[in-house]
């Protein structure tokens, strides 16, 4: 198998270029259906322990729908699949341009989650708009154990998100382990609870903010995964749920720029346009950089030949 490895503000991304299931046709939404009731076992021997840590994204590489679009792509990571990845369509793109096949410019790209929109501004930086995103609910209270009452919003940007109001604590490396915990109490509770994203699915992101202690940041972040790693960048569909909150509430106006920094200190910019349906569509700005170009290799007898589970 054929892929090369990217972080996008320090997380990874693996695009399978080659040696990856015929998913057939039809859209990216029932291709990844098909990913996970058939070859699921891809996933896990592309990207699961020992071959990577519990960070990595991976992103398959699909013929596209349309004539338009450079490339379909289908995110997955440790626990299952993604809509959309925001930090791994960065990398993407930057990846595509690292093996020459786009040049600076506007691309479209196919996901589960719909059509987005991508502009490789240089070699490593990339304006991605994301799909549609919205607030769902705001002042949503949740009961967890140890952590008492804490309010936020429930929102779309791609995935679904829990936007605590508060951060239970600092937003510190120091403090990656209590705000994984905190962040995973949560997201058992909100499942306890009954809370969940429009249609009754399940919200598997959960993002803190804080004020940041400089002043060219407008906030701070940490955002759990579904697979329980922490995201390394600010996270592009969690920054597009946070403009779509701020964007319902009046608090950010339509091209006013957003800097969004992640527990590590990477950084995106953000901002969004309303289109003709009334829609916020966000846009992220990003780097990321190719540092490995690698043939897997999967020899028979390897007891962790599907990753370790």
């Amino acid at each position: 198998m054929h892929v090369i490895d990217s972080h996008t503000g320090g997380q990874p991304t693996r695009v399978i270029i080659d040696g990856g299931p015929d998913l057939g046709s039809g859209s990216m939404a029932e291709r990844k259906r098909r990913f996970a009731e058939q070859f699921d076992d891809c996933r896990m021997r592309s990207i699961l322990e020992p071959k990577c840590s519990d960070a990595m994204v991976g992103a398959l590489l699909c013929p596209p729908v349309s004539p338009d679009s450079c490339t379909g792509v289908i995110f997955f990571n440790n626990s299952g699949y993604l809509g959309m990845c925001g930090h791994g369509t960065i990398g993407l793109i930057a990846t595509l341009a690292y093996l020459g096949q786009i040049g600076p410019g506007q691309h479209l790209v196919e996901t589960p989650a719909g059509l987005v929109k991508t502009e490789l501004l240089a070699p490593n930086k990339v304006s991605v708009e994301n799909v549609a995103s919205y607030c769902l609910q705001s002042d949503v209270v949740v009961e967890v154990e140890g952590l008492s009452r804490l309010s936020g919003s429930i929102a779309w940007g791609g995935n679904w998100f829990f936007l605590a109001d508060r951060a239970p604590f600092p937003i510190r490396r120091e403090n990656i382990p209590l705000l994984t915990k905190a962040a995973s109490q949560i997201r058992y509770a909100l499942a306890q609870q009954s809370l969940t994203g429009a249609d009754g699915a399940e919200i598997d992101h959960v993002e803190f903010f804080e004020t940041p202690d400089h002043n060219d940041v407008d906030s701070r972040n940490f955002v759990l995964c579904p697979g329980l790693a922490y995201d390394r960048s600010p996270c592009g569909t969690g920054t597009s749920a946070k403009i779509a909150c701020m964007a319902a509430t009046g608090a950010l106006a339509p091209g006013e720029p957003w800097i969004q920094e992640s527990v590590i200190g990477s950084r995106f910019q953000g901002s969004y346009r309303i289109d003709e349906a009334g829609r916020i569509i966000p846009s992220i700005i990003g780097e990321a950089y190719v540092y490995a170009n690698t043939q897997l290799v999967f020899q028979p007898g390897d007891p962790f030949l599907n990753g370790i589970p």
